[in-house]
């Protein structure tokens, strides 16, 4: 799983990734990226706005997907860590991150 550190020039955490979950999420945003491009250029060609409303609808599905499996990352690494350390701040953090995300 991963773990996280300190980073050294301004106190930020952040979490280090298997290369094999760093590839797999970033080859997800690619995606995503591929599909937004693509509704850039349905705009750009006048398509018809049911289309682009379906692409985009998409895309929204894809980032959920996303976050799904970034949070369930997160919370067997970071949060059990942190809570097994008597972090137990993270929890609110935790909650807090899931009140963002269910907007």
């Amino acid at each position: 799983m991963s773990e996280e550190k300190r980073g050294c020039c301004c106190g930020k955490k952040t979490t280090m990734r298997s290369e094999e979950e760093r590839k797999k999420l970033i080859n997800r945003l690619s995606r995503i990226e591929g599909q937004i491009r693509g509704i850039k250029g349905m705009l750009e060609n006048d398509a018809y706005c049911n289309d682009i409303l379906v692409q985009s609808a998409a895309v929204s599905a894809a980032i959920n997907a996303f976050n799904k499996e970034l949070l369930a990352s997160h919370i067997h690494s970071c949060v059990v860590r942190d809570i097994r350390e008597g972090k137990d701040e993270v929890v609110d953090e935790l909650v807090a991150t899931l009140q963002k995300l269910m907007k």
